[in-house]
């Protein structure tokens, strides 16, 4: 069953809590969960990365900053 549903309409905490009843559903069956095997490889890569120092960690608040300045 599809329905139409004009997001605009809501507010800003309506459309979280509207995502984070969504995200409680679709985890309900957490053994039916997993990652496509590109986000394996993606994380295994990111950890070789810092394991041999060619990343850095940063903190979310300065990791969004620097993301936001660019767009």
């Amino acid at each position: 069953m599809q329905k139409n549903i004009n997001l605009e309409e809501f507010s800003r905490d309506e459309k979280i809590r509207l995502m984070e009843a969504i995200w409680e559903d679709l985890s309900k069956n957490e053994e039916n969960l997993s990652s496509p095997n590109w986000h394996k490889n993606a994380l295994s890569e990111t950890e070789n990365r810092l394991k041999n120092n060619k990343e850095s960690v940063k903190n979310w608040h300065t990791a969004k900053k620097r993301t936001f300045e660019h767009v």
